[in-house]
C-alpha cells in the first residue's frame, strides 16, 4: 500500500514527507522533482513568497544512485526564509513568539476554527501549517507517483480552464495540443485569447486589492481499464481522487467528466455508449464519464476538474474580530498571491498522480519495478483477449 505523511510549517525550517510502499528500482532524481516544484512556483499572479523560495528537494532516505530502494523515501524541501524566522519559529523554549503574534483570524482561512479547536491564543500556530506552502512537499510526493506512471506509459498534465470567470475554449484541441499550448502559457491555459483575458482580470484584481479563483482540469492518458474498485466505498477511485483534490487548500468543488452538467441532461445525453471491434476491442466514442465508471477506470482518458476559491488573504483586508480583545478589526495580511490557480493545477496534477500510482500498485503489486511491469504487461495481454 502506498502512503505518505508530511510535516512542516510555512516559515519553519523545512517541509518533509515520508513515502512508504514505492517499488524498488524506479529511476528517480531530485532534478526531476525540482522541475515540477518550479512549475508550482510559476504562473501569472503569484506573490512575494515566490521571489524568496526557489524550491529544491533532497532525498534523506530510500534512494541510492538514482534508483528507489523499496524502503521508505524521505523527502525534504528546505525553507530559505527560515533565517528570518528562526527566533520566532524556534521549537525551543524562549522563542520570541510574541514578536509576530497573530490574534486577528482571517476570513476564509483555518485561523479561527483551528485556534479554538487546538486552544491557541496565537493564530500563527494554525496558519503556519494550514498555509498552501505545504503543497510544495505534496508536489514532491506526487511527482514520485508520476515517475512510476511514466514507466507504464501513463501521462498526467493539467491546464487552467477558468480564472475569474474568463473561460477557456479547448473543445477543438486534442489532449496533446492542450498539453503543448498550456506549457507555454503564463497562466497554464491552452486558449491564447482566454489567457489574455485572464491576465487582464488578474491585473484588475491586483489594482483593487482583491484576489481571483478559477478552475483547473487534470487529464490523464494511457490508463488501463480496472484501476480502483466498485466493491467498497473507500476503494472507489473517483472518491479517492475527489478527496485528494478537495484536500488541496482553497479547493471547494470537484467534478469528473461532464460533472455538474449531468443534473441538467437526460440519460441519453450523459452515458457513453459501448462498441466493439476486433481491432480496438471494447471502446466508446464519447467520454462524458471522464474515464471513470463505477469507481473504476474504463481505459478512456481521465478528465477531472477542481474549482479554487479566491485566496482569502486580501491586500484590502476583510473585517474580522480580534481573538484576544473581541474587538472588530481588519484581518492581518500575510504575503499572498492575487491568483494561484495555475500553481494549483500543478498541485492537482501531483495529487492525481499520487492516487493513480497508489491504485496501480494495489492492482498490479510487486516489490520492484520489473515485477510490476511484468504484471502490468500480463494484464494488458489478458484485456486484449477479452
Amino acid at each position: 500500500m502506498l502512503r505518505f505523511l508530511s510535516g512542516g510549517e510555512s516559515h519553519g525550517q523545512a517541509l518533509t514527507a515520508i513515502i512508504e510502499g514505492m517499488v524498488s528500482g524506479l529511476p528517480l532524481t531530485a532534478e526531476y522533482i525540482n522541475s515540477q516544484l518550479a512549475r508550482r512556483q510559476g504562473g501569472y499572479g503569484r506573490g512575494g513568497r515566490m521571489a524568496i523560495e526557489k524550491d529544491q528537494v533532497d532525498f534523506l532516505t530510500g534512494v541510492r544512485n538514482g534508483l528507489t530502494l523499496g524502503s521508505p523515501i524521505t523527502l525534504i524541501v528546505r525553507n530559505k526564509d527560515w533565517a528570518n524566522w528562526e527566533e520566532v519559529m524556534s521549537p525551543h523554549p524562549g522563542a520570541k513568539i510574541h514578536e509576530r503574534m497573530v490574534t486577528k483570524p482571517r476570513p476564509g482561512h483555518a485561523d479561527l476554527s483551528g485556534a479554538i479547536k487546538y486552544h491557541h491564543d496565537d493564530v500563527r500556530n494554525i496558519l503556519e501549517r494550514s498555509s498552501a506552502r505545504e503543497t510544495a512537499v505534496r508536489v514532491a510526493v506526487g511527482t514520485v507517483g508520476r515517475r512510476l506512471l511514466e514507466e507504464l506509459g501513463i501521462k498526467v498534465f493539467g491546464h487552467v480552464v477558468n480564472i475569474g470567470g474568463v473561460v477557456a475554449d479547448v473543445s477543438r484541441l486534442s489532449i496533446e495540443e492542450i498539453g503543448q499550448k498550456a506549457t507555454g502559457s503564463q497562466v497554464y491555459c491552452a486558449d491564447e485569447k482566454a489567457e489574455a483575458g485572464m491576465i487582464r482580470a488578474i491585473d484588475e484584481a491586483k489594482q483593487a486589492g482583491d484576489s481571483l479563483g478559477g478552475v483547473f482540469e487534470v487529464l490523464v492518458t494511457g490508463l488501463p481499464v480496472g484501476l480502483g474498485s466498485h466493491v467498497h466505498w473507500d476503494r472507489k477511485l473517483d472518491g479517492r481522487l475527489a478527496q485528494g483534490l478537495m484536500s488541496i487548500q482553497a479547493i471547494k468543488g470537484v467534478e469528473v467528466g461532464i460533472g455538474f452538467q449531468v443534473a441538467n441532461l437526460k440519460g441519453s445525453q450523459v452515458h457513453d455508449e459501448i462498441y466493439y471491434s476486433r481491432e480496438a476491442g471494447f471502446y466508446r466514442s464519447t467520454n462524458r464519464a471522464g474515464g471513470l465508471e463505477g469507481g473504476m477506470t474504463n481505459s478512456q482518458p481521465l478528465v477531472i476538474r477542481a474549482a479554487m476559491k479566491p485566496i482569502p488573504t486580501l491586500y484590502t483586508p476583510l473585517q474580522s474580530v480580534d481573538l484576544a480583545t473581541k474587538e472588530p478589526f481588519a484581518a492581518s495580511v500575510e504575503r499572498s498571491d492575487i491568483c494561484a490557480v495555475p500553481a494549483a493545477s500543478v498541485v492537482g496534477e501531483a495529487v492525481v498522480a499520487y492516487e493513480l500510482a497508489a491504485a496501480v500498485l494495489e492492482k498490479f503489486g510487486g516489490d520492484n519495478l520489473a515485477e510490476l511491469q511484468e504484471n502490468y504487461r500480463a494484464y494488458q495481454s489478458y484485456v486484449k483477449q477479452v
